[in-house]
């Protein structure tokens, strides 16, 4: 299982619809980086992925984007592959 990554904050309803979508696919574990517990994480997200909203998902080293953009990876059948590279 490729490593997943997920900046996020504990409040967002789309980083919990992200998480519940990758446990669906069999994901077992998530590092998430709660940028609202730790506020110089946000700068790294924004730096690393040039946008300023969470979710901000990582599978290995690809950028995946947010919610939305896993969901159409998704929904495209690109999401179990890159799952199953590792």
């Amino acid at each position: 299982m490729p490593k997943i990554v997920m900046y996020s904050t504990q409040v967002c309803p789309y980083c919990q619809m992200a998480e519940r979508l990758l446990r669906q696919r069999g994901v077992q574990e998530i590092e998430k980086i709660l940028i609202d517990k730790e506020p110089a994480r946000r700068e790294e997200m924004m730096s690393r992925t040039g946008r300023r909203t969470v979710p901000q998902i990582y599978i290995d080293e690809r950028h995946i984007g947010g919610y939305d953009d896993l969901s159409a990876l998704d929904r495209a059948g690109g999401l179990a592959p890159l799952l199953q590279a590792a």
